[in-house]
C-alpha cells in the first residue's frame, strides 16, 4: 500500500515538474536561472526537475551565445520531439487521412475549397469577437480565442508594435502536409488588423522555430 504522504510528494512532484516542461513550452529556449525564477523554485530545485525531465527525454540543453558574443555559450532547455508531443495535437492522425482523402477524391482544388469553408468560418467567429474594439484589444480578443481552440495565443508589445505569440499549433500535423492552412491564418489575422496596420510571421513553427511569432506594426 502506497503511504498517503508518498502519494502527495508524488503528485506535487509531477505537478512541478509538468510546471517546468509548460514553461520550456511557452517561453523556451530559456535557461535554468530564468525558469527558477519564473516558476519560483530555488535553482537546485529546477536543476533537479529539468533532469528528470531530460531522462525522460521531454527536454534537451540547447547552446545559445551570450548577448555580447563574448565567453563560453550558455545551456537554454528546449523541448525535444517528445516534449512536444505532450500537448496535444488535434486529433492529428485523422486529420492526416482527411486530408489525404479529400486529395484523392476531389483533387487539390477540392481541398483548397476545404480550407477556403474553414477560413470563413472562422472568420466569422473572429470577427464577432474583436468587433468594434481597439487594435491592442483586438489583438486581446482574438489571442483569447486562439487560445481557446489550442494555440496557447498571447500579445505582447514591442516598442511600437505587438508581437502575437502562438505557442502551440494543434493541427501542426495537417498544415505539415498543407501549409495553405497556414497562409489561411495569416490571411485571417490581416482582415482583423485591417486597414490599421500590417502583420508579418517573423518565426515560424515549420521552419524549425519553438513557435510563431507575427509582428503587427502600426501604420502611420
Amino acid at each position: 500500500m502506497i503511504k498517503a504522504s508518498n502519494y502527495f510528494d508524488n503528485l506535487n512532484l509531477t505537478q512541478a515538474v509538468d510546471k517546468v516542461l509548460f514553461c520550456i513550452k511557452t517561453k523556451g529556449p530559456i535557461s535554468t536561472a530564468v525558469i527558477a525564477k519564473d516558476l519560483n523554485l530555488t535553482g537546485e530545485a529546477a536543476r533537479q526537475h529539468l533532469q528528470k525531465l531530460v531522462t525522460l527525454g521531454l527536454v534537451e540543453g540547447a547552446q545559445c551565445m551570450s548577448q555580447t558574443g563574448a565567453g563560453r555559450p550558455r545551456q537554454n532547455w528546449a523541448l525535444t520531439e517528445l516534449g512536444h508531443q505532450r500537448f496535444p495535437d488535434t486529433h492529428a492522425q485523422l486529420a492526416l487521412q482527411l486530408i489525404d482523402s479529400v486529395r484523392t477524391i476531389f483533387g487539390d482544388e477540392g481541398l483548397e475549397r476545404l480550407i477556403s469553408q474553414r477560413e470563413e468560418e472562422s472568420r466569422d467567429k473572429y470577427f464577432a469577437r474583436c468587433k468594434g474594439l481597439a487594435l491592442p484589444e483586438r489583438l486581446a480578443a482574438l489571442a483569447e480565442v486562439r487560445s481557446e481552440e489550442g494555440y496557447m495565443a498571447k500579445v505582447e508589445q514591442d516598442n511600437d508594435s505587438w508581437l502575437f505569440i502562438e505557442n502551440h499549433c494543434p493541427i501542426c500535423a495537417a498544415a505539415t502536409v498543407c501549409q495553405n492552412f497556414c497562409r489561411s491564418e495569416l490571411t485571417l489575422f490581416s482582415e482583423v488588423v485591417g486597414d490599421e496596420g500590417s502583420v508579418v510571421r517573423e518565426q515560424y513553427l515549420l521552419n524549425g522555430a519553438a513557435r510563431c511569432v507575427y509582428r503587427v506594426t502600426v501604420k502611420n
